[in-house]
């Protein structure tokens, strides 16, 4: 039975649309994390060539400027390949943007414009239920199984739901493929709702995704909890504004930021080929930003703000084991240890059907994890930085090796 599409958000257009077509600075400039994160510095040393990630979404429209050539319509399953390219809402186009998007003719820029996109169209929130379109739509749990078994090696996923038991198996055998799985938290935190983290980010095997402003404050809108394992930024951040593809609007929420840390993860492996999901994860989460403990996590923020660059200006950086799991504890299990070899081992996940958050129920549907245009100014949100001593947190300073001590999942 396929599940009914829940809504966790919808796109929010905000202001005037900039064109595709317009001069690079009017969508380019509005990208400020790009030189927040020195991307100019970092594309020197990695752009993330060589490496493919699976955008798990609403379809991926291959033909916008930013696209062009980006996209490997053909690695796509055939068995879950219907609509790939139709992208049914936009979200998933202005995602793959963000990841591997050229700048072309004045588009978004990717965080890492040498990766390419192997896209996935899936049966979320915004088709007509029960009709023949959704029925031929694959359902989140096919696309990341049929990803799982590609070379591709990052899952990203801008999407959330609800605890499904084929979900969570698809999350293990990925997982015992070497993937590393990147999720959007959702959008239900202060004055939006519960808190509670979606799924697929509450699974073991997936790195949960926050957001952050501009001022590397929370937003108030990410949900948090023990399934927060990074953030990245999240607000004011250009994306379609219809299916037309004729113009961006300032946009934001989790899916941004997962988009973004998929986009950080990709730099790294590209400069690293040869390492694991294990020392990939491991280099992210011990080269954040943060500004408490690294073996106390944030429920908001886990172990901060994503910093690539970190990694890639070290070239003596060590990753550590590859056969380790550093999320092992959280995870509960040893997939990831057993796929060290390679991302594309083959061994099969187990029938457990735990769950990383119990309390979110069982049944339910999944949805583009949505964006909102609603800034941060609630004074109880966690800050990743204060004041000028955000660029000095994010920019410079050398990364921590995290001790592993925190909640089992």
């Amino acid at each position: 039975m396929r599940a009914v599409s829940a809504a966790v958000g919808a796109l929010a257009v905000v202001g005037v649309g900039f064109a595709p077509n317009a001069a690079a600075d009017d969508v380019q400039s509005k990208q400020w994390y790009l030189d927040q994160m020195q991307a100019e510095k970092m594309w020197k040393v990695s752009t993330g060539k060589g490496v493919k990630v699976a955008v798990i979404d609403t379809g991926v429209n291959p033909d916008t400027p930013s696209l062009k050539g980006q996209v490997l319509v053909d690695d796509v399953p055939k068995a879950v390949s219907y609509h790939a390219t139709v992208d049914f809402d936009g979200h998933g186009t202005s995602m793959a943007e963000l990841i591997a998007g050229s700048g072309a003719r004045g588009s978004l820029k990717g965080l890492a414009p040498g990766a390419k996109i192997v896209p996935y169209r899936v049966d979320l929130k915004g088709l007509k239920v029960g009709s023949a379109e959704q029925k031929k739509t694959p359902e989140p749990w096919q696309a990341i199984r049929a990803a799982a078994d590609t070379d591709a090696k990052i899952i990203s996923m801008s999407i959330g739901g609800y605890v499904s038991p084929e979900e969570e198996e698809a999350v293990k055998y990925a997982a015992s493929k070497g993937k590393l799985m990147i999720a959007a938290v959702g959008n239900s935190g202060t004055g939006k709702g519960d808190g509670n983290v979606d799924y697929p980010a509450a699974y073991p095997y997936v790195v949960g995704i926050a957001a952050v402003d501009s001022s590397f404050t929370v937003t108030k809108f990410s949900s948090y909890g023990n399934y927060v394992d990074l953030v990245a930024p999240g607000t004011g951040i250009p994306g379609y504004c219809d299916t037309k593809f004729h113009a961006y609007c300032d946009t934001g929420g989790t899916s941004q930021a997962t988009a973004i840390a998929s986009a950080s993860a990709a730099l790294i492996w590209s400069a690293h080929p040869d390492w694991t999901v294990n020392q990939v994860t491991r280099s992210l989460i011990d080269t954040a930003s943060r500004t408490w403990p690294e073996n106390d996590p944030s429920k908001y923020a886990g172990y901060g703000f994503v910093r690539p660059r970190m990694v890639l200006e070290n070239a003596k950086y060590d990753a550590g084991a590859p056969n380790v799991d550093p999320l092992a504890k959280e995870n509960g299990g040893n997939l990831l240890a057993k796929s060290a070899s390679s991302s594309s081992a083959a061994s099969t996940p187990s029938a457990s059907a735990a769950s990383k958050n119990p309390g979110k129920g069982s049944a339910g549907g999944t949805s583009a994890a949505g964006s909102t245009a609603e800034p941060s100014n609630d004074s109880n949100t966690l800050w990743i930085a204060l004041g000028g001593a955000a660029a000095v947190l994010v920019i410079g300073g050398a990364g921590v090796a995290v001790a592993r001590a925190r909640r089992a999942r």
